[in-house]
C-alpha cells in the first residue's frame, strides 16, 4: 500500500513524518491517491486524553481507583453490567 505523504512541509506536527494541512492544501492532498487523514486538534483535551490512554474506539469508558487504572470496557454494554463491574470495584 502506498500512501501520500508531503516532504519537506515547514509546518507539522510532533510527528515529522506526518504533514499538518491547511484548507487549500487539503484538496491538493486528497486529489489522487490514497489518504490516511487524522483529524485532531491539540487543544482538544478529550482528544489529547484518547491519545494519552491509546482509545481508538468508542464508546471507551476507563475506571481508575486511586490514581490506577483497573478497567477498561470497550464497545457497548448493557446497563446491568455495567452497574455490576462499577459495584464490585466499590467493594473492593
Amino acid at each position: 500500500m502506498n500512501l501520500k505523504l508531503i516532504q519537506n512541509k515547514t509546518k507539522m506536527t510532533n510527528n515529522d513524518k506526518v504533514p499538518e494541512l491547511t484548507n487549500r492544501e487539503f484538496e491538493d492532498f486528497t486529489k489522487k491517491g490514497l489518504v490516511f487523514i487524522d483529524f485532531f486538534a491539540e487543544w482538544c483535551m478529550p482528544c489529547l486524553l484518547a491519545h494519552k490512554f491509546n482509545i481508538i474506539s468508542i464508546p471507551n469508558i476507563i475506571l481508575f481507583k486511586d490514581g490506577k487504572k483497573v478497567e477498561q470496557i470497550i464497545g457497548v454494554m448493557p446497563l446491568e453490567e455495567l452497574e455490576k463491574i462499577l459495584k464490585s470495584y466499590a467493594l473492593l
